[in-house]
């Protein structure tokens, strides 16, 4: 009996001391290789499998997943300080990152793929299809923006090296951002069919919100791509608009200024060459202001010949570099002229805030001009006006949207507007070449530019043969405006006339009255003596 209990016992302990080696013993699969990305974090409970939920289930485990996160932060730190930089070089440009374009497309395709790069990385562990299809498919615009950058030779250079490296950067990131996703699912399943026994198809509410919301992100982003390449279209088809002039390359081969001259030279009885009419145009290009009214003197024979230009940014000119004041514009202009073979005399004809860039030119070529004709021109005094900050945050606002294009897809879809109207007339003002023009206005109007006009009305000689003709809408509206109005007829001590034309607006050229009158002036000042 005894050795009966006694065998009994002997064997229950020997066979729980068993049980107790087996359950504390790595196991051998543990024990015949070294731990890898596929060794188990946790030991299984009771030789089973752990819970779904249990965050140790998780595609994390994996070095590749975490590698690939890694990558995706410090791609996403790459694409911030690139757009850092861009957003700068609006304001200001840092060498040798100036491009003939407005900048704001480079700035679009950044802002896209810094969105990209952190909607993939707030959402990396819980991968969807919906979020591969959406990534594939701004991927594919983005591949399309690429092509059409580089196929169109103007569109080429405007955006130049920046806006290249931009838009294959955004797609190259769109693309990593498919191929994160899909590693991410990689993994996921591996986790969970090693520590759970199966792949988990269910999802819980959370993971469900999470996909809606990314979901909802990817497809307005792939709305701002459909926007921007539908805008690229837009912009190459006005890039087959021919300029009536040449494109000259000023300011060190920077950037490229349209000018555009008509008419024969002429010379008078004592062999002088007549003077040629430099028109500046005013808040809007020249093409679809004054082109009419001077053209039509032209062809009355109140003038021989005519040349204009439009300043960067405006029409076929393309932008210039940051900060830029009309001063520089002026010598952009000079250059201009210079290799174009044209010379003065000049009677330099301007309107509005053009003004201020005439009479800086005529304090430059003091010797060359042989008189000034202010049309409602903008007073040196008024020109914070157009450097409040209010109006710069809005003109850099409508900056940063304009690449969306939606005024300009919606005016050649709905109002049949054209080539022409997006280049110089109706649809101009809302190019994004043209907002950075103003914006650069705006931002040195009150100081270097007002400097320099003030510096000019000192230079300028005082017997150069003056005209000014004012608006008179603009006189009895506003009594500063009147002041200033009277305060630009003594620019220089040779005042031919000055007229405010009675029912006619800030462009008094557009009433029968005012564009007699502008003619008739303007025919005296040429025959000046």
């Amino acid at each position: 009996m005894v050795s009966l209990w006694g065998s009994k016992n002997g064997n229950d302990q020997q066979h729980g001391d068993d049980s107790a080696n087996e359950d504390s013993s790595p196991q051998p699969a543990r024990q015949g290789r070294e731990a890898d990305e596929r060794t188990r974090l946790l030991p299984p409970r009771n030789h089973g499998y752990l819970d779904p939920d249990d965050p140790a289930v998780s595609p994390y485990n994996l070095f590749s997943v975490r590698a690939v996160r890694f990558v995706g932060v410090l791609l996403l730190a790459i694409s911030f300080i690139w757009w850092v930089l861009l957003l700068v070089s609006i304001f200001v440009s840092p060498p040798a990152m100036h491009s003939r374009g407005s900048g704001f497309f480079d700035f679009s395709f950044t802002t896209l793929t810094v969105g990209n790069l952190l909607i993939g990385l707030l959402f990396f562990s819980i991968p969807s299809r919906p979020m591969e299809i959406s990534s594939l498919i701004i991927a594919a615009f983005l591949l399309l923006d690429m092509i059409i950058i580089l196929v169109v030779q103007r569109l080429r250079s405007e955006e130049g090296w920046v806006g290249i490296a931009s838009v294959i950067w955004a797609t190259a990131m769109a693309l990593y951002n498919v191929m994160s996703d899909r590693v991410v699912a990689w993994g996921k399943k591996e986790e969970e069919e090693r520590l759970t026994g199966r792949q988990e198809t269910r999802r819980t509410l959370r993971e469900w919100c999470a996909v809606m919301t990314a979901t909802f992100i990817m497809v307005i982003m792939i709305i701002i791509t459909i926007l921007l390449t539908a805008t690229l279209m837009l912009r190459s088809r006005d890039a087959s608009l021919k300029p009536p002039g040449e494109r000259y390359l000023v300011d060190g081969d920077k950037y490229k200024l349209h000018l555009a001259c008509l008419g024969d030279i002429t010379y008078d009885d004592k062999g002088k060459r007549n003077p040629t009419v430099l028109v500046e145009a005013g808040e809007l290009p020249f093409e679809d202001t004054m082109d009419d009214w001077i053209y039509g003197t032209f062809k009355n024979g109140t003038i021989d010949r005519y040349c204009y230009y439009d300043r960067p940014g405006f029409a076929w000119s393309d932008n210039a570099p940051s900060p830029h004041s009309a001063g520089m514009t002026s010598d952009a202009l000079s250059e201009a002229l210079a290799k174009a073979g044209e010379q003065g005399p000049w009677v330099l004809v301007s309107a509005g805030v053009g003004s201020i860039y005439s009479r800086i030119f005529s304090s430059r070529h003091v010797r060359d001009v042989h008189g000034l004709f202010l049309i409602d021109g903008l007073h040196e005094d008024l020109l914070h006006r157009i450097a409040s900050p209010t109006r710069g945050f809005v003109l850099w606002a409508r900056g940063i949207i304009s690449p969306l294009g939606y005024d300009r897809l919606l005016g050649a879809i709905f109002q049949g507007r054209t080539r022409e109207d997006r280049v110089y007339g109706k649809s101009a003002y809302q190019a994004g070449k043209f907002i950075k023009a103003k914006l650069q206005e705006n931002l040195v109007a009150n100081s270097l530019t007002k400097s320099e006009v003030s510096q000019a009305r000192n230079i300028q000689t005082p017997n150069t043969p003056l005209v000014v003709v004012s608006s008179g809408i603009e006189v009895r509206r506003d009594p500063e405006w009147e002041r200033k109005q009277e305060d630009l007829t003594k620019v220089t001590d040779n005042l031919i006339s000055w007229d405010v034309v009675n029912k006619a607006p800030h462009r008094v050229w557009l009433t029968p009255e005012g564009r007699t009158i502008l003619e008739k002036r303007l025919g005296e000042l040429v025959r000046a003596k």
